[in-house]
């Protein structure tokens, strides 16, 4: 049995956008992995970054447990981790460097760290774990019970998805695909794979914050891990394409005890796809009704997926907000983004999720590959007539080992990570400035804000035209010479 202090390194204090959001959540992928550890018989402490105030507080921890070995791991339904912002990356560093002064073996995991393992290794950790890596953990984990002052060589030696330190270059270990890999369980100890430990949270922490910001208190939750999907921007470091579904009943029996444990407002369901079969979210209502009733819960999915089953289903589970990855108003980028969805499609569903009372909100990029200002145009075009209840704007962003990133690697300077999620900025050379789609952003989000309005709309609208209007004679000021050359070819 060895002491294990798991953490991840998101705090929020280091993103101010998302800190002045006040949404946090705790960290579910992190929650997990320490409940497989303890099942194991390890003696499992956590250091929570989200609500820290800092480092200081996670060099209180190590004085607090001395733990034997420090598991940084990110939590990877989290995607401002698979983002990999900068102030994060640091932060992780210095944990790690912190921990090794402390004497502690420093095992670290993350989307950021699967594609590059290199800072990681260089700031103190012992080994680097490729995808999920449940099985390379547990044998890491076996050989530092046996010698927990064991070299890298003989700690790494043989273990596939590993990235381990050699005269001061990390070893990357054969690309083995991310394969779905159970940690055996103590006997006594059996449990659900995605099973959370709760109790290692400080959850008043967390309503506190909500409640002084939005007056209500919402938890997270996983039905599932990955999405089967293509899209072309979109990474999946840990789980590749599979997509994993935990059966109804059992996320029924987890909501319903987080209930009754916590007493949560809303749930928000982190998964990548919610559901994805009207069957499936049909049997996920009927065990939430046998056991009382559950909570409104918000999830994300797509558009192509909301027929008028799942729709319904989606009402009668309690479902009060889906977000859909919209992504563009033009079929031509959706098209370029082999996002496999139509504009009517988005239409289509966010007329039947208003069908059955359940607000619909967009993930919208702006700036992808060969995008023009008439595909802009139409983006602004389907919010308009779409009347969203909310959207969520980003301009595309280049992440390692997706097709979109390769398309521009060879845009792509010194910069390839942003600061923090407020950042919005381009890292590659799409048809416009920065500042312009900075700029379209701040109209898009208007345009919502006016659309919510009860009075002075037309007032409102108008005024809103006048910014399109002055934003737009000045587009030929904000073109980029190189991506106009690259939209033409």
């Amino acid at each position: 049995m060895l002491s294990i202090l798991v953490a991840h390194s998101f705090f929020l204090r280091f993103d101010s956008k998302q800190f002045e959001r006040a949404k946090p959540y705790p960290p579910l992928a992190t929650l997990q992995i320490a409940a497989l550890l303890r099942g194991q018989g390890h003696e499992v402490s956590l250091f929570d970054a989200m609500l820290a105030s800092g480092l200081q507080d996670f060099e209180a921890s190590l004085r607090e447990h001395a733990p034997q070995v420090v598991l940084l791991y990110e939590d990877n339904y989290n995607y401002l981790s698979k983002m990999c912002l900068a102030a994060m990356r640091r932060a992780a560093a210095e944990m790690t460097a912190m921990a090794r002064s402390r004497g502690a073996r420093v095992i670290v995991a993350g989307s950021d760290v699967s594609d590059a393992p290199a800072p990681y290794l260089q700031a103190g950790a012992d080994a680097a774990l490729q995808g999920e890596g449940h099985g390379a953990l547990q044998q890491l984990l076996l050989r530092l019970e046996q010698d927990l002052d064991q070299d890298t060589a003989a700690l790494t030696a043989g273990l596939s998805g590993v990235h381990a330190l050699f005269e001061g270059q990390p070893r990357v270990a054969a690309n083995s695909p991310v394969a779905a890999t159970v940690v055996r369980l103590h006997p006594a100890r059996q449990a659900d794979e995605m099973a959370v430990a709760w109790d290692l949270v400080d959850v008043e922490r967390y309503r506190s914050v909500w409640q002084a910001a939005h007056g209500r208190f919402s938890l997270n939750m996983a039905a599932s891990k990955g999405c089967s999907f293509r899209c072309a921007w979109c990474a999946k470091p840990i789980w590749g394409n599979r997509y994993q579904q935990r059966e109804p009943q059992a996320v029924a029996a987890e909501m319903l005890e987080l209930k009754a444990r916590f007493a949560p407002d809303h749930i928000w369901f982190a998964d990548d796809i919610f559901g994805f079969k009207a069957e499936w979210v049909q049997d996920f209502a009927v065990a939430l009704q046998a056991g009382g009733g559950g909570l409104p819960f918000s999830i994300q999915s797509r558009a192509d997926l909301i027929t008028p089953a799942m729709a319904e289903a989606l009402r009668e589970a309690g479902c009060s907000e889906v977000w859909l990855g919209a992504e563009s108003g033009s079929q031509q980028v959706l098209d370029r983004m082999n996002k496999g969805t139509t504009v009517e499609q988005i239409r289509t569903a966010r007329e039947r999720l208003g069908e059955q009372g359940i607000r619909t909100a967009f993930f919208i990029q702006l700036g992808y590959l060969g995008e023009q200002l008439e595909d802009l145009l139409a983006t602004r075009r389907l919010i308009a007539e779409t009347r969203p209840d909310d959207i969520g704007v980003s301009v595309s962003y280049p992440l390692p080992g997706t097709r979109f990133h390769e398309q521009v690697r060879q845009q792509l300077g010194p910069k390839t990570h942003w600061e923090d999620s407020g950042e919005l900025a381009m890292m590659f050379t799409g048809r416009y400035s920065t500042d312009f789609y900075r700029e379209v952003r701040d109209l898009l989000h208007e345009q919502v804000e006016v659309d919510r309005r009860h009075s002075g709309a037309s007032e409102a609208r108008a005024a809103l035209g006048r910014r399109w209007a002055s934003l737009l004679s000045t587009e030929p000021a904000h073109r980029s010479e190189a991506g106009l050359a690259r939209s033409a070819s």
